[in-house]
């Protein structure tokens, strides 16, 4: 069964740091291409960053470029989105996303408050 676990989400404060997990099980993770994406109250869900199935190529939404990074370790089948310099329009429920054979498969999201 093909799943995705989100976690590391939390409260923190502005000009901090978090680092996400996406885990994944059912499937080898670093033979797909992978996505973060985030929504927030009101919001519509918006791309944050991509990388491919190789790992050759990367994206970042241009708001969050320089502060967000995308790593993965494929011993445990994960992928991870370090974010540091954490501004409060960052608030939002993130979600890591891949897609198998033209099926997209989300995960559950987890919650990303930064305030004061």
């Amino acid at each position: 069964q093909v799943q995705l676990v989100e976690s590391g989400g939390g409260l923190v404060q502005p000009g901090g740091s978090l680092r996400l997990s996406c885990t994944a099980s059912g499937f080898t993770f670093s033979a797909y291409p992978m996505s973060w994406y985030r929504q927030a109250p009101g919001k519509e869900r918006e791309l944050v960053a991509t990388v491919t199935s190789t790992g050759g190529s990367t994206k970042y939404a241009d708001s969050v470029k320089g502060r967000f990074t995308l790593s993965k370790d494929n011993t445990k089948n994960t992928r991870y989105l370090q974010m540091t310099s954490l501004k409060p329009e960052d608030t939002a429920v993130y979600y890591c996303k891949t897609q198998r054979y033209g099926v997209d498969y989300w995960g559950q999201g987890t919650q990303v408050t930064v305030s004061s």
